[in-house]
């Protein structure tokens, strides 16, 4: 079970909390493509709804309200990538 109080607290463990949702969801059997394509509407979701909680989550809040879509992308998938160096 992911632990979500600690999603929050640094970046950290922010990436570690997206790698262990990588890899629960690699578990349950989806695709590297299928992640790619949640972690662009989590990225968004969170860029619309949630305060950023700490500076490094400012900055990539920042990035992405200044992308477009193309560039978007390039972010949800480069996190997935750095989520998945931190398991």
């Amino acid at each position: 079970m992911l632990d979500l109080s600690k999603a929050n607290t640094s970046w950290d463990n922010w990436k570690k909390y997206l790698g262990q949702a990588m890899e629960f969801a690699e578990e349950l059997g989806i695709s590297r493509d299928k992640i790619d394509n949640y972690a662009m509407t989590a990225g968004a979701i969170l860029a619309d709804n949630v305060q950023p909680a700490n500076p490094e989550q400012k900055a990539l809040k920042e990035l992405w309200d200044v992308a477009d879509k193309q560039e978007q992308e390039v972010i949800a998938r480069l996190m997935t990538k750095l989520a998945s160096r931190s398991r």
